[in-house]
């Protein structure tokens, strides 16, 4: 069946609608973030969504809190487990830098990586080296 022109855009300016309500969605953190993302960019984020379990590290403690992360859209969706429906959270990635931790972040465990934008410090653990490397 075709659709009417009518129907596309009614559909587009409904979907419209509900993308300028949420704070995270991709033009909204592009614009408070001063950044872009190119159309090669988003070929690239479609071919690279990853879901999996990880171990995000609290602020001021030695403890970390298991996680089911979905990485899609260029935002990490938090859930407590892979049956959830919805995110306990969401963190925007745009901006973000991915390395290693440092000495002075003081986190001596394996297969740890470190992702900051400005302040912004997270520190997130993988329970296996191919988990790590994807």
């Amino acid at each position: 069946e075709q659709e009417s022109e009518d129907d596309i855009h009614s559909s587009r300016s409904s979907l419209d609608r509900q993308s300028h309500h949420r704070a995270n969605t991709t033009m909204h953190v592009c614009w408070y973030r001063n950044t872009s993302v190119s159309m090669a960019d988003h070929s690239v984020a479609v071919e690279n969504q990853l879901s999996g379990y990880l171990l995000r590290k609290f602020k001021n403690s030695n403890g970390w809190q298991k996680l089911w992360v979905v990485f899609t859209n260029f935002c990490l969706f938090f859930y407590k487990t892979h049956q959830d429906d919805y995110p306990l959270a969401s963190l925007p990635l745009l901006g973000y830098m991915v390395s290693c931790p440092v000495e002075a972040d003081g986190i001596q465990k394996d297969y740890v990586f470190k992702l900051q934008f400005k302040s912004h410090v997270y520190f997130f653990r993988a329970e296996s080296k191919y988990t790590f490397e994807r």
